[in-house]
């Protein structure tokens, strides 16, 4: 396959599969300047081979819309794409080991950044102290964030980097602290360093058939700069579409700098693996602690209020239960404001929503919340002996993620990464959901892939993209898989049928062991922004 497809050109595919409700059993499909023209079957397609520039042998390939990622700190991710990783060390000793090795190949960085460790994994359980990393780094400046980014262990030379007073006893970093040494950390990435990230990491979306992410930036998580520098990346060069959400209290101020709402990681909570996650009973491994609220009900009501009369959306960063009831008594005293009717409308969203419990997907179903949630996170911390579990304790734990109940309920799903706290994923991500470490919050495959395609364009007030339909935009990418399977409702998958009763175009078998499908191209708006090496 080539890769000089650009939106001008019409171009043919065929003689593969094509995955749209138009025609289950399509395997052509034409792109006319950015969008699909048409779908139906190999023998029609002949119709079409003399009018187009371009026609694209699939040799069985299957083509599907371009996933979208709901939630992606895109500078972050490209930084860990390039820098310090640690999400896979298995030990204490293998993480300095590594720190040590990374100070040593980079002299000349003003400061080290790397992020991923995850003392629940290891055998001691406990964080590298700051004595440690002076030692490893020859007392350097690190940062290093937590893999769920509430929390950080720097050395004493950043410290003495940050301007305001910063708490110098020996324990991981949270809430303002933490805010404090993260912005000191990336103000020392220069302008040059962090367009770099930002392409790397475009590029890897890209390679991994991903059109679209959902960046969730602000104040307390990267720049303006850097939020605005995305965007003007995205819109100059090919690459995967960045939808831009910026985290403030400021309506004006998410207006001014392009962002489609005042929403993505506007902390509500932290996160559970930094005890930081706001609960509505105690921690079962951290004495009395709740963790902490950043935001109330009543700030919560006003800035929906704001945002639904500006006509923008709203959004929350919400993990713990206490923090999810704090959104929806504050979404549904705006919704007595203005109208019920007006904040359904507005498809204001709420990021992770991992502890609910069955009034608060009543809630998030009857103002119609999206629901932007992340399934890598069961499969990374999920089950009898994982972080949850240690966390919460075996019973609270079965209850995170409940994404059938919210299914079931009518609760608009969008999928996503949170990247770099899980790597960037999709197939692996629909895996997760549809494999639930918890069986009874386990979705269909095609729900799972509907939430990480459709779902994602539905969330920014898109009901026309994300699916392989004429007219639609022309976002979508080309696997090579084994066969496809079609997804029975009692969860069994049955092998492709022809039998056109069925009506249902079929899906790669993502059963756990299997490998997952690899990107040989990704298109969007029409042209191609990847093309994998020897294809």
């Amino acid at each position: 396959m080539s890769d000089r497809t650009d939106q001008s050109q019409t171009v043919l595919l065929r003689r593969g599969e094509v995955h749209s409700p138009a025609d289950p059993f399509a395997t052509a499909m034409v792109v006319e300047r950015g969008q699909v023209a048409w779908v139906g079957s190999e023998g029609a397609a002949d119709a079409f081979a003399d009018g187009v520039d371009e026609v694209v042998d699939l040799d069985g390939a299957l083509v599907t819309p371009a996933f979208t990622d709901a939630h992606v700190h895109t500078t972050s991710t490209g930084l860990a794409l390039t820098g310090l990783d640690l999400s896979g060390a298995g030990s204490l000793p293998a993480a300095l080991a590594l720190v040590r090795d990374f100070a040593a190949g980079r002299p000349d960085d003003r400061v080290l950044l790397g992020h991923g460790w995850d003392a629940s994994r290891w055998a001691d359980g406990r964080p590298p102290t700051r004595a440690e990393l002076d030692a490893a780094t020859g007392g350097r400046p690190l940062y290093l964030s937590r893999i769920d980014v509430h929390s950080a262990v720097v050395t004493t030379a950043l410290l003495d980097l940050v301007p305001a007073a910063v708490p110098r006893e020996d324990a991981p970093l949270t809430g303002d602290a933490h805010h404090a040494v993260r912005a000191a950390a990336f103000a020392a990435v220069t302008p040059g360093q962090r367009a770099e990230a930002q392409r790397t990491a475009l590029a890897h979306a890209a390679s991994l058939g991903i059109g679209t992410v959902h960046e969730c930036g602000g104040p307390k998580i990267s720049s303006e700069d850097d939020f605005t520098g995305l965007l003007r990346l995205a819109a100059d060069a090919p690459g995967p579409r960045v939808v831009g959400y910026w985290a403030e209290e400021d309506v004006d101020k998410a207006r001014e700098l392009g962002a489609l709402g005042a929403a993505g990681d506007l902390f509500v909570d932290g996160a559970l693996g930094s005890h930081t996650a706001c609960l509505h009973q105690p921690y079962a491994d951290a004495g009395h602690t709740t963790g902490s609220a950043y935001l109330d009900a009543a700030a919560v009501a006003a800035h929906v209020t704001a945002c639904t009369e500006a006509g923008l959306q709203a959004g929350f960063h919400a993990i713990g239960d206490a923090a999810v009831t704090a959104v929806v008594e504050g979404v549904r005293a705006a919704a007595e404001k203005v109208g019920p009717a007006r904040v359904r409308a507005a498809r204001h969203r709420v990021e992770h929503a991992e502890m609910l419990t069955p009034e608060h997907v009543a809630a998030f179903a009857e103002f119609g919340l999206i629901a932007s949630v992340q399934p890598a996170f069961d499969a990374l911390w999920g089950g009898a002996d994982g972080m949850y579990a240690q966390r919460l304790g075996a019973e609270r734990a079965r209850t995170l993620n409940p994404f059938a109940a919210l299914l079931k309920a009518g609760v608009p799903l969008a999928f996503g990464s949170d990247s770099p706290v899980t790597p960037l994923d999709p197939w692996g991500t629909v895996r997760a959901a549809a494999f639930h470490r918890t069986p009874e919050h386990r979705v269909s495959v095609r729900a799972a892939f509907t939430a990480h395609t459709r779902g994602g364009w539905r969330a920014i007030g898109r009901d026309d993209a994300g699916v392989l339909v004429p007219g639609a935009p022309a976002d979508y990418a080309v696997w090579r898989t084994e066969e496809l399977v079609v997804q029975a409702p009692d969860d069994r998958v049955a092998r492709w049928s022809t039998d056109p009763r069925s009506g249902t175009p079929g899906l790669p078998d993502l059963t756990p062991g299997r490998e997952l499908p690899v990107c040989l191209r990704t298109v969007v708006g029409g042209r191609t922004v990847f093309v994998r090496p020897g294809e």
